[in-house]
């Protein structure tokens, strides 16, 4: 599904939609709407002082982003119930998202891609400073009422938008410009093949400023040598530098998750030098840690027929066969993939 503004009568903009035919299921189990007023179990009030930095004199919101109170009005006028299956935690505190986006360092010629908007908290945050902002929104309901939530808070920055109704997980191509940077709140069950997806299949991200669980971002960015390096660490070293910048407290979400989050600043850099192709060398890199606390020689095994031809390989790579992979590099991975591809000696 792909939702788009169009002109409409007097010139204003109207969203058109266009179905891929898929339904959205909504789980049995989730919380009911709570008492006569309707407003959905658990949303938390925004915090006292987080309100006092956003408000004016007057009290309003100095900008159209999303308090707790607009969160609430929407998921009741939704009836929107955030699934675990999806790992929905919407965020409700616009000082949060003023703080991701001052993190994510836009320029006023950014392509935002924004994956997971949920109602719109982060969007309107990115409208805000980037030429265009093109999400990816999995559910119905909320792909379909993110451009009247645009319309209704910063109509002026309408005609920047782009909703694409779809998995980001299945997504190939995308309308409007090229995005240039990545900024989201990635569901928390899929952060880590949606990022990698996305670096993958859009050449044109050359920045990104992800948020995910605090664990998830301590592993995308740990280095060699650490207990929690692993499989995400080296492969999002293939396509960035990493770092983390950053942590975000539970209570600015709705529903409140059971930890922490962390904020992962990325920047493109060109992959290391090999003849190997990107899929050999993540071969290498699955294998190497599927078993964490063999040695390569036996990691890769399979692989080479063997564990003596493991170590030739190994040797003639420059990669001792008695290391670990949590002690390599991605460099160091991409030699071996390159060596495995060479005629054997």
């Amino acid at each position: 599904m792909l939702l788009r503004r169009t002109p409409g009568k007097g010139g204003r903009r109207t969203p058109r939609v266009r179905r891929t035919g898929r339904t959205v299921e909504r789980r049995r189990d989730q919380p009911r709407l709570a008492g006569g007023g309707g407003d959905p179990v658990g949303i938390p009030a925004e915090p006292r002082a987080h309100r006092a930095r956003a408000a004016g004199a007057s009290g309003e919101l100095v900008s159209g982003l999303l308090d707790a109170r607009s969160v609430r009005e929407l998921a009741t006028r939704l009836d929107l119930r955030p699934t675990k299956q999806r790992g929905q935690n919407f965020v409700i505190d616009a000082n949060t998202v003023r703080r991701i986006v001052k993190a994510a360092e836009l320029s006023a010629d950014d392509i935002a891609l924004e994956i997971g908007p949920g109602l719109g908290s982060l969007t309107l945050g990115l409208l805000d400073v980037a030429r265009h902002v093109t999400v990816v929104e999995i559910e119905d309901s909320l792909a379909a009422q993110l451009p009247r939530t645009v319309a209704e808070r910063m109509p002026e920055r309408a005609d920047r938008l782009d909703v694409v109704g779809a998995d980001a997980l299945r997504v190939t191509d995308l309308p409007g410009p090229a995005p240039t940077t990545v900024v989201a709140n990635l569901p928390y069950n899929v952060s880590v093949p949606v990022l990698l997806h996305l670096l993958a299949t859009f050449g044109s991200l050359q920045r990104g400023l992800v948020m995910v669980q605090l664990e998830v971002a301590d592993r995308l960015v740990a280095a060699p040598g650490s207990k929690i390096y692993g499989v995400p660490s080296v492969k999002l070293a293939w396509y960035c530098e990493a770092r983390r910048v950053g942590t975000v407290p539970p209570s600015v979400f709705w529903p409140v998750p059971n930890v922490d989050s962390g904020l992962v600043r990325m920047i493109r850099r060109e992959p290391p030098a090999t003849t190997a192709t990107r899929e050999q060398v993540f071969q290498v890199i699955d294998l190497a840690f599927a078993q964490r606390r063999k040695m390569l020689r036996a990691a890769l095994s399979g692989l080479c027929g063997g564990s003596a031809a493991a170590s030739q390989v190994l040797e003639r790579a420059g990669v001792d066969p008695q290391a670990r992979g949590e002690s390599l590099l991605v460099q160091d991975f991409a030699r071996i993939a390159q060596t495995l591809s060479l005629p054997r000696e």
